[in-house]
């Protein structure tokens, strides 16, 4: 397949740049750079197509993921790929499904760790809040509310790829997921929901993380809503110094990812023992 002109099928890929809606209705978004295509094409992700410049030779790397994928090839224009790649200089850009928005792919049991953004305003964020709940072993992130898309393509790149690594599931609103809470705790696991605040009742390092959990992150002004709040069973708040009254909302995430990693690993250390 080759494009040198700007048809309907570049048209339509150019729209995934910016347009959640068509997005949505084609079931389709756009993946940039080396990490996340090779991390999309590994996972086994759908894509559909890989789309290179047709005046360049192309890298090993890209070669690589030609043949790894069952993508179509599009050799397409250099000036209309760089459109396509906004600030990127990969040499490939990846359209790929988008996986369904359906609370039963995110991986039930013992050691569930599931993180929950509240209504985030801003892509990068939502990137760098899935990039740490992979770093330290969530079982899924969940977006909540009126929330920016995590599959716009500034959240893919800000995730490095860990959007392929890990469910990442939209929902509605806040009584979808606690129904899905209900569902498994009516199913013998007895699941904990903690809501994150600076003034939480007890320091997160005093909490225990190493059971079942379902972790609530709140906007980055408004913190988490009322909905949440009622729907906590506890909330918990990060101890800091300083000037700042408060954490960058992926901080804030990054900080209870840790500590939850840094508890169960212990928890393992001591069952071996």
């Amino acid at each position: 397949m080759k494009i040198t002109t700007r048809n309907a099928s570049f048209q339509q890929w150019q729209a995934l740049l910016t347009n959640r809606t068509k997005r949505q209705r084609s079931g389709l978004f756009l993946v940039q750079g080396v990490r996340p295509i090779t991390l999309a094409v590994s996972s086994g992700h759908p894509v559909q197509h890989l789309i290179y410049s047709d005046r360049h030779a192309l890298s090993s790397w890209a070669r690589e993921m030609l043949d790894r994928s069952a993508a179509t090839p599009v050799a397409m224009d250099p000036a209309l790929v760089a459109e396509l790649a906004e600030k990127d200089e990969s040499e490939l850009i990846a359209v790929a499904a988008l996986p369904p928005d359906d609370l039963a792919r995110v991986p039930v049991g013992p050691r569930l760790l599931a993180v929950v953004f509240d209504r985030p305003s801003t892509p990068g964020n939502i990137g760098t809040l899935i990039r740490s709940a992979d770093a330290f072993g969530a079982s899924a992130v969940i977006v909540t509310g009126h929330a920016a898309d995590p599959y716009d393509p500034r959240a893919v790149r800000a995730s490095t790829g860990s959007v392929f690594a890990l469910p990442v599931i939209r929902a509605d609103s806040h009584r979808e997921v606690l129904d899905w809470v209900a569902s498994v705790r009516a199913g013998g696991l007895d699941v904990q929901v903690a809501g994150t605040d600076e003034h939480g009742a007890a320091d997160v390092a005093s909490y225990d993380l190493t059971g079942p959990r379902v972790l609530l992150i709140g906007n980055e002004t408004h913190g988490l809503s009322a909905g949440w709040r009622a729907g906590a069973d506890t909330m918990v708040r990060i101890p800091i110094t300083g000037a700042a009254s408060s954490l960058n909302a992926a901080a804030a995430a990054t900080v209870v990812l840790y500590e939850a990693a840094r508890q169960r690993s212990s928890r393992m250390d001591d069952d071996r023992a």
